[in-house]
């Protein structure tokens, strides 16, 4: 039987007296903090790779989850209690019917969540060092055997690896192009296929750990840096927790990247070598760098189909997957691609940004938007002003393209395809873009839009009428064309003339991007 416990257990539920209650909901658990506490009572759910379908399954798990936590944190693990009824109200332990089970924990500093230290900036060296040093003698001490073993052949490996890509098929497209996700899928076969000594060599090196399977920072806490506390390991499947020691490693080395934190995840990764001495875990990273996002990214788009989840929230899912494949997709050593959508304003430029946005994931930069973001103005307002006058003054456009820049590089550094859409009219702003882009590896692309002005006049008086972020005006166009330099520098453009509209000038833009 099924209990939906957020609402059955109450301040009243708990042997204490309890000042504060809060509930917390994942797709596998109902967890309540009361005060100093925290309760965790697993769902009646079984989703193939986790079965709590049953009461005793659910109590066999909850046992499971504080025996192989309480190798990192024994002192956080209290047991497990009863869930109980007794004259017809619900309590967490004591005498009673015993309807379900749940894992007594001690609460842990929310100040001193990893994921709240990364959001805040607050993350040094300092923290990965108490983590280093909590590590390197966990995973020497870890449980290894012939069994155990297996979990790091390259059969099991390819097994889970190719189960990633069968359950993403369907989101290709959504959270990932078909450029990217056939790039990951031929780098992963391709490696598996030509380090296959190397990963037999794990095996037998006895790096193939019971390790945690879920090392990131939404299960780590620092209590100053006094102490840290690795928690909340898999105890559901033993094929997600078992593995290579680098795969574990990999996946915090990854979470860091997310954050843009690719600093401490380097620092991370170049101590823990320097004390354990495992110096052949940097052969095997970013293949399980690469796993690892592409798994969170998985998540995110299971987290995006399921309708019982909040819009705004699935949204939020969607967008974090995109982010986490073009990690994956970084790792791989793919090149992104930078889309420069130029030329003087009502050409079409934002038009077929817009189309493209809808067929494929990449970061959009609109110079428009980039402008008001700057100058802390509402972007539904409009500040006309007179060419090159205003907060369209050439010192700010200089700003306004600086940023854009500057933008443009810190997603590229992380594998993201990015579509810029300006004006590019002065040539010191293109050359400002690549030259910024010199420090990273990546594919740039320019496209000039045109139009013939009658065509322009008639699109200027149906924007009138239309929301939108631009200020231009016809006359601003006029001027624009007066002081436009023509893309001569640029070694890759594509000039498309958008006067007459038609399909077939989107099938030829595409054509020619590739992505």
């Amino acid at each position: 039987m099924s209990y939906a416990w957020d609402s059955l257990i109450t301040k009243a539920s708990f042997p204490f007296s309890v000042k504060e209650l809060k509930v917390l909901q994942t797709h596998i658990s109902y967890v309540f903090l009361a005060d100093e506490v925290v309760y965790k009572i697993k769902k009646p759910v079984n989703f193939g790779f986790l079965d709590f379908s049953t009461l005793e399954k659910r109590k066999f798990y909850c046992e499971r989850e504080v025996v192989l936590n309480r190798r990192l944190c024994p002192e956080v693990y209290l047991g497990v209690v009863g869930v109980v009824e007794r004259e017809g109200q619900f309590f967490l332990e004591g005498e009673g019917k015993v309807l379900d089970y749940a894992v007594k924990m001690k609460r842990l500093p929310e100040e001193g969540m990893m994921t709240r230290l990364l959001t805040e900036g607050t993350l040094t060296s300092k923290h990965i060092d108490l983590l280093i040093e909590k590590l390197v003698p966990f995973y020497q001490k870890a449980d290894t055997n012939e069994e155990i073993s297996q979990y790091g052949s390259l059969e099991v490996i390819s097994f889970n690896v190719e189960e990633n890509f069968t359950q993403t098929e369907r989101f290709v497209g959504k959270a990932l192009s078909s450029r990217k996700y056939d790039h990951i899928v031929n780098y992963s076969r391709s490696f598996m296929k030509e380090n296959k000594s190397l990963f037999e060599a794990r095996c037998s090196g006895g790096f193939i750990k019971d390790g945690h399977g879920d090392l990131y920072s939404a299960n780590i806490c620092f209590d100053d840096l006094k102490e840290v506390y690795v928690f909340d390991c898999i105890e559901f499947n033993e094929r997600f927790r078992c593995g290579d020691v680098c795969s574990d490693l990999a996946f915090l080395a990854m979470d860091l990247d997310f954050h843009r934190k690719d600093d401490l995840s380097t620092y991370f990764i170049t101590e823990y070598v320097k004390k354990s001495g495992d110096r052949d875990l940097l052969s095997l990273l970013n293949f399980y760098k690469c796993y690892r996002a592409y798994v969170r990214g998985k998540i995110g788009c299971f987290t995006w189909e399921d309708e019982r989840v909040e819009e705004g929230l699935r949204n939020q899912a969607l967008a974090s997957a995109q982010r986490y494949f073009d990690l994956a997709f970084h790792y791989t050593g793919g090149l992104p691609k930078v889309i420069v959508f130029m030329g003087l304003s009502c050409t079409g430029k934002t038009y077929f940004a817009e189309r493209l946005k809808q067929e494929y994931p990449l970061v959009y930069l609109s110079s428009d938007v980039e402008r008001k973001r700057l100058l802390e103005l509402n972007p539904e307002e409009h500040y006309y002003a007179e060419f090159e006058k205003g907060i369209y003054s050439p010192e700010i456009s200089d700003r306004v393209y600086q940023g854009l820049a500057e933008r443009t590089l810190e997603e590229v550094r992380y594998g993201r395809d990015v579509l810029l859409d300006a004006t590019f009219r002065k040539r010191k702003w293109r050359e400002m873009l690549l030259k910024k882009l010199e420090q990273v590896k990546c594919e740039i692309l320019f496209v000039w839009f045109t139009a013939k002005d009658e065509v322009i006049q008639r699109r200027f008086a149906k924007r009138a009428q239309q929301k939108t972020v631009s200020d231009a005006l016809y006359t601003t166009y006029l001027e624009q064309k007066k002081n436009f330099d023509e893309p001569t520098e640029v070694k890759s453009l594509f000039i498309l003339d958008t006067s007459e509209e038609s399909k077939e000038l989107f099938l030829r833009l595409k054509d020619y991007l590739q992505i």
